[in-house]
């Protein structure tokens, strides 16, 4: 189905959805294409956090009175939804709220891995994806390299064509001593699905693999029994939820049971309360058809970026016009110009009520100068905020030296 099929058969659905989003709904001249920094919120997930803190807001596992143990409750059935969000079948998962993914990689790294490796151990990383699931892999090796226990961070092949992980190279880095693989579901700045499973494949079934999903939860239905993953590592702000509030799901079957350590003080309740009513508004709107209206927006972006000669478009180059039968990118689509600075552009498209990104986009392994503008959308984005965002690049190529 192309492009501008999924985006007829769906316009009612995404327009009652759109008017969902009070910021939205009150700004109709600006368009926000930011959603890979941090989502808008629809009202039912601002409705929810209110009524919490209006109705029975308090400690959580800190008193027995109704006020208390409802908070208690509704934390525990936000685990609940988590584990249904992620596709659970059940099994001994475990589900940790904390302030975002950079919190929830870094505590897998420093509170679940960190005792399980010896001298000479290996762990593969993905070195140009983003800076969160990067630092606590390397930032764990000058840690323990600091008590005498030498483990080596190994890049993550990719293929330079496309972006995408390399399995076909994989096997040249994975060797008897790889005890921990870390992935990205969704690329930040790419928008390509990583293809992960693939990555199981190669490595094997006991190694344990660590998915950075904060660009794929609350963006696309994710499951955890077809990825084959052992964490699931997300933040709320960026699937429609409060800022300050993330989750790491782990399935723990490939090693001890991750919890976080240390007393535990008070969550950020009405974060997680926000959680779980997106979660439920995300499966309300649903998220495949969600998936199929962001991935219809950025083929339209796409299409028209790859006519112009002075753009090009990162990632894989095969995909950009919209009769392409490759892949496609998920919500996310990044552009320099040859002629105009990406910042340039960006305070362009800002003046023109266009809101991106220009900037390097925190990726890993990434020279601070080496700037893109990236769009990114969600569902309350439209056609005509794609054609704005088309029409001020085409402007701009006649600008610059």
């Amino acid at each position: 189905m192309t492009d501008i099929s999924v985006l007829d058969r769906l316009a009612d659905w995404q327009r009652g959805l759109r008017a969902e989003f009070p910021i939205i709904a009150k700004n109709p001249g600006l368009a926000y294409l930011d959603s890979a920094a941090t989502t808008q919120k629809p009202a039912a997930v601002l409705d929810a956090v209110t009524g919490f803190l209006t109705t029975d807001n308090a400690n959580v596992g800190r008193g027995s009175y109704p006020w208390a143990t409802s908070t208690t409750a509704r934390i525990d059935a936000a685990r609940d939804r988590v584990r249904c969000a992620m596709g659970d079948d059940g099994t001994d998962s475990s589900v940790e709220f904390v302030s975002g993914a950079s919190q929830g990689l870094r505590a897998v790294a420093e509170e679940w891995l960190a005792d399980r490796l010896a001298d000479g151990d290996e762990i593969i990383a993905p070195f140009g994806d983003h800076q969160a699931n990067l630092r606590p892999w390397l930032d764990l090796r000058d840690r323990l390299a600091a008590r005498g226990v030498r483990i080596a961070v190994v890049p993550m092949p990719v293929d330079p064509a496309s972006g995408d992980y390399d399995h076909r190279a994989l096997p040249s880095v994975v060797t008897s001593r790889t005890r921990f693989v870390a992935v990205t579901h969704v690329h930040h700045v790419f928008g390509a699905d990583m293809n992960v499973h693939r990555v199981r494949e190669v490595v094997g079934p006991d190694v344990p693999i660590c998915l950075d999903a904060a660009q794929s939860v609350g963006h696309r239905p994710v499951s955890v029994a077809d990825l084959d993953v052992d964490f699931v590592v997300f933040s709320g702000h960026k699937m429609l939820a409060l800022p300050g509030v993330g989750a790491v799901w782990a399935r723990n079957s490939r090693g001890p049971r991750f919890t976080l350590g240390g007393w535990a003080g008070t969550p950020n309740t009405a974060g997680v309360v926000s959680m779980a009513a997106a979660f439920d508004w995300l499966d309300r709107a649903g998220l495949a058809d969600i998936q199929a209206w962001t991935t219809a927006l950025c083929v339209r972006l796409t299409d028209g970026l790859s006519r112009m000669p002075g753009v090009r478009v990162l990632g894989c180059q095969d995909s950009l016009a919209a009769d392409s039968p490759v892949q496609r990118r998920e919500g996310i689509v990044t552009f320099r110009h040859t002629r105009v600075r990406s910042d340039d552009l960006g305070f362009v498209l800002a003046d023109e009520g266009i809101m991106v990104r220009a900037d390097s986009h925190c990726q890993a392994g990434r020279d601070a100068r080496d700037r893109a503008v990236r769009v990114s959308v969600h569902v309350y984005n439209t056609p005509e905020e794609i054609d704005r965002v088309l029409a001020v690049v085409s402007r701009c190529e006649g600008m610059g030296s």
